[in-house]
C-alpha cells in the first residue's frame, strides 16, 4: 500500500535538477541533521544493528554491536561479517536476499567474545520483497538474561516438585528403614548368643549326645560356618540400609531450602578443616595432596558449615574420579570483590556432552553415585550469591572453581537525577 505522505528525500529527488546552490546547501544541512538524529537513535538502543552488503561486508553498525560481539569501531567497516560472527550462515542469508520475498530469518547462538553471551539474531533483506541482492540488515538481541531466567524458572519448578516428592519419600521410606535397622540389630544380637565359645560347643555336644569329641568339633565347625554366613548376610543388609538412608538424607539436603547464616569467615580456614577431615581417606587411597593457599585472602560473608559441606562434596568427587592414585590440588585466592577456591583432580575427566548435565539431580558419571552431591554444591553456592566454574579435559582431569562474594550483595538503587 503506497504511503500517504512522501518522505523529504523523495521530494528532493523529484526536483533536484531545479535547485540552486543555496537550495542544495539547505538540503545537505537537512540530510545531515536527519543522519545525526538517526545515528543518535541507533546508538541509544540496546539491540545491535548491523548492515552488510550483498557480499557480506560490513557497511554500518551501531554502538551496541561493538559491545555485543567486540566489533572494532575503527576497522570493522568493509570487513567480512563472518570474521566477527563465525556462527552466522552467510550463504543461507545471501540466498534469501537474492530470492526476495517477504521473509525474516531467526537464528540463536552463543558467543564467547568479548564475554559469554546468548544472542538472538533477526535478518531481513534491505530491498524488502524485491528479488536481487542489495544487502541484509541484522538485528542482534542479547537474550542472555532472559535465557538464564527461563532456566532458573524451570529449575525452580523442578525443585518444587522434588520437594513435594521428598517430603513423602522421606516419611514413607524413613520409618521402614528405622524398623529394619532395629530388627537387624536384634538378629545380630541373637546370632552372637548362638556363636559358641572356644571348645564349649564340643563339650556340650559330647555330654548330651555322648558322642566322640571329634563329632563335637565337626558340629561346632558347622555352626561356626553358618553363623559366619548369617553375619555376612546381615552386614550386607545393614550396608544397603545405610546406603538408602544416605540417599534419602542427601536428597533432603539437596532440595531443602536453608538460608545461610552469613558471618565473616576466612575461606582458607574452611578448606584446611575440610582437608583435615578427609585426610585419612585421601591417604588411604594413596592420593597426593597439593595445597596452594593464597596469601592475605580476606574474610568473606559465608556460612562456614554449608561451605564445608559443599567442599566435602567437591573433594569426594575428585577422590572418586582418581581410581589408581593421582593428585588432588586445592587452591584459594581472591579478586577485587570475591574470593575463590578450586578443587582439581587428575582423573579421567568429563566428556563435553555430559558437562551440561553434571548439576542435574540423579545424573552421575560414577557407578555408585547418587547424582545429588553437585546439586547440593550448586544450591549452597547460589544461596551465597556465588558461581561455579567447571573445566574438564578427558584423560587429564577436572577442575571446579567456586567464586564467592566478599560481602553480602545488596540491591543497587538508581541515583536520582537532579534538575537545576
Amino acid at each position: 500500500m503506497p504511503s500517504t505522505k512522501s518522505s523529504f528525500l523523495d521530494k528532493v529527488l523529484g526536483r533536484i535538477g531545479r535547485l540552486d546552490a543555496e537550495g542544495l546547501q539547505t538540503v545537505v544541512q537537512r540530510l545531515a541533521r536527519e543522519r545525526s538524529f538517526l545515528e543518535t537513535l541507533f546508538n541509544t538502543i540496546e539491540d545491535g544493528v548491523l548492515v552488510v552488503d550483498e557480499r557480506g561486508r560490513v557497511l554500518y553498525f551501531n554502538q551496541a554491536v561493538t559491545e555485543l560481539i567486540g566489533l572494532p569501531p575503527d576497522t570493522a567497516e568493509g570487513q567480512p561479517v563472518s570474521r566477527f560472527l563465525p556462527e552466522l550462515d552467510w550463504a543461507k542469508l545471501a540466498a534469501m536476499d537474492a530470492a526476495g520475498g517477504k521473509q525474516v530469518v531467526h537464528h540463536e547462538f552463543e558467543v564467547s567474545y568479548p564475554q559469554r553471551r546468548f544472542l538472538r539474531l533477526y535478518a531481513a533483506p534491505l530491498d524488502g520483497e524485491s528479488s536481487g541482492s542489495a544487502g541484509v540488515a541484522l538485528i542482534l538481541h542479547d537474550a542472555t538474561e532472559a535465557r538464564q531466567k527461563t532456566f532458573e524458572a524451570i529449575e525452580s519448578e523442578r525443585i518444587q516438585a522434588l520437594t513435594l516428592l521428598a517430603a513423602s519419600v522421606a516419611h514413607e521410606i524413613g520409618n521402614p528403614l528405622d524398623a529394619l535397622h532395629i530388627h537387624l540389630q536384634l538378629m545380630e544380637r541373637e546370632l552372637k548368643k548362638l556363636k559358641p565359645a572356644p571348645s564349649g560347643l564340643g563339650r556340650l555336644v559330647g555330654t548330651v549326645a555322648r558322642r566322640p569329641k571329634t563329632r563335637g568339633a565337626e558340629a561346632e565347625a558347622v555352626v561356626d560356618e553358618r553363623v559366619a554366613k548369617l553375619e555376612n548376610y546381615l552386614n550386607v543388609a545393614k550396608g544397603e540400609i545405610a546406603r538408602l538412608d544416605y540417599i534419602v538424607t542427601q536428597f533432603l539436603q539437596a532440595i531443602r531450602p536453608t538460608v545461610p547464616q552469613l558471618k565473616p569467615v576466612f575461606i582458607n580456614d574452611i578448606v584446611r578443616e575440610t582437608i583435615d577431615l578427609l585426610r585419612p581417606e585421601l591417604e588411604n587411597r594413596r592420593l597426593t595432596i597439593k595445597e596452594k593457599f593464597g596469601r592475605q585472602v580476606p574474610a568473606a560473608m559465608l556460612d562456614a558449615a554449608q561451605m564445608k559441606q559443599a567442599l566435602v562434596n567437591l573433594v569426594k568427587n575428585a577422590m572418586q574420579a582418581m581410581t589408581k592414585g593421582g593428585t588432588l590440588t586445592v587452591q584459594t585466592g581472591s579478586g577485587l570483590d570475591e574470593v575463590w577456591v578450586s578443587i582439581a583432580d587428575t582423573g579421567g575427566g568429563i566428556a563435553q556432552e555430559k558437562i551440561n548435565r553434571i548439576f542435574e539431580p540423579f545424573y552421575t558419571t560414577k557407578q555408585k553415585g547418587t547424582g545429588l552431591g553437585l546439586m547440593i554444591v550448586q544450591r549452597i553456592v547460589r544461596d551465597h550469591g556465588g558461581r561455579i566454574e567447571l573445566e574438564s579435559h578427558v584423560g587429564k582431569g577436572t577442575m571446579f572453581r567456586v567464586w564467592l562474594p566478599l560481602r553480602e550483595r545488596t540491591p543497587r538503587l538508581l541515583e536520582a537525577h537532579r534538575h537545576d
